[in-house]
C-alpha cells in the first residue's frame, strides 16, 4: 500500500472512531441522568464495537484481530484489576504522605455510582478505539512499535489539553502515566479488552470511589470522601490526581513491565 493510501484510510478510520465516540457523548447527554442510562451505555458500546470490527472487515479486508469474543470477560476484568490497583497505589502513596486523608464514606445514592461506572465504559470504549485499535495499531503495523507507543501516548496527552484545569504538565503527565500503559497493554494482550479494563477502572476509581476529579472534571458522587491537600506538583491540583508526579511514577513503572514483556516475548 502506498503511503499516501495508508493515510487516507488512517485518516477515514480516525473520522469513523471519533464519530462512534460522539455518539457515546450523545449518549450521556441523553440518558445520562436517569437508569435509562445503564442499557443505554452497554448499547452503544456495544455498537461502538461492532462498528468498529465491521470498518476493520470493509476497509482492511481482514476481521479485527483485536476483539476477539473468547478473550472479552478474561482481559477486561484483568484490565479492570490492573486499573483499581493503579489508583489503589497511587492513594496508599498520598496517604503515607498525608497528602490523602479519608473523611467519611457517602452512599447516600449507590444508584449514582452505577450509572459512573456504566458511562465511564462509554469513555474507555471510545477512547480506546480511537488511540489503540486505530491509531496505535496503524502506526505499529507501519513503523513499528517504539513510533507507535510514542506518538499514540502524546496525542493521548494532548487530547486531555481542553479539559478543565489542564496544563501542559498534566497532558505530558497523561501521555506517561496512562498513554504508554494502555499502548503496551494493548500490545501485550493483542486485544483491546485489556486497555479497556484499565481505562474503565482507572476513571471510576478516582472519580467514584476515592473522590478525585477526572482529567479536570467531577465526576459525581464518590464512596470515599477525601481531603486532599499537599502542593500541586504532588497532588495533581484542579486536574486531579493524574496529574501528580506520584500517578507518572507509578503508571511509568507499570508502563515499563509491560513494554519489558513485549520486548521479550519478540526476542523470544
Amino acid at each position: 500500500m502506498k503511503i499516501w493510501q495508508w493515510a487516507l484510510l488512517l485518516l477515514a478510520s480516525f473520522v469513523l472512531a471519533f464519530l462512534m465516540y460522539a455518539l457515546a457523548q450523545a449518549s450521556q447527554e441523553l440518558f445520562g441522568g436517569g437508569w435509562l442510562g445503564w442499557p443505554a451505555a452497554v448499547a452503544v458500546s456495544a455498537a461502538m464495537i461492532a462498528l468498529y470490527a465491521l470498518f476493520v472487515k470493509w476497509f482492511e479486508k481482514h476481521p479485527a484481530c483485536d476483539i476477539p469474543l473468547r478473550r472479552l470477560a478474561g482481559d477486561t476484568l484483568k484490565g479492570l484489576a490492573v486499573g483499581f490497583c493503579f489508583f489503589v497505589a497511587v492513594v496508599l502513596v498520598m496517604s503515607v504522605f498525608g497528602i490523602y486523608k479519608f473523611d467519611g464514606v457517602g452512599m447516600d445514592r449507590p444508584l449514582e455510582l452505577v450509572t459512573a461506572f456504566l458511562l465511564f465504559l462509554l469513555v474507555a470504549v471510545g477512547e480506546e478505539i480511537i488511540f489503540r485499535g486505530v491509531l496505535f495499531r496503524w502506526i505499529d503495523e507501519k513503523w513499528g512499535f517504539a513510533v507507535a507507543l510514542t506518538v499514540s501516548a502524546l496525542l493521548f496527552g494532548l487530547m486531555h489539553l481542553p479539559q478543565p484545569g489542564a496544563t501542559l504538565w498534566s497532558s505530558f503527565a497523561i501521555a506517561v502515566e496512562a498513554g504508554l500503559l494502555l499502548g503496551a497493554a494493548y500490545k501485550y494482550s493483542g486485544t483491546l479488552w485489556l486497555p479497556i479494563g484499565i481505562h474503565w477502572a482507572w476513571n471510576f476509581t478516582q472519580g467514584n470511589i476515592f473522590g478525585f476529579e477526572v482529567s479536570g472534571a467531577e465526576a459525581g458522587d464518590s464512596l470515599i470522601q477525601p481531603s486532599v491537600n499537599g502542593p500541586d506538583i504532588l497532588t495533581g491540583g484542579a486536574f486531579g490526581a493524574e496529574a501528580s508526579v506520584i500517578t507518572v511514577a507509578i503508571g511509568l513503572a507499570l508502563s515499563v513491565w509491560f513494554i519489558l514483556k513485549v520486548v521479550r516475548r519478540a526476542a523470544s
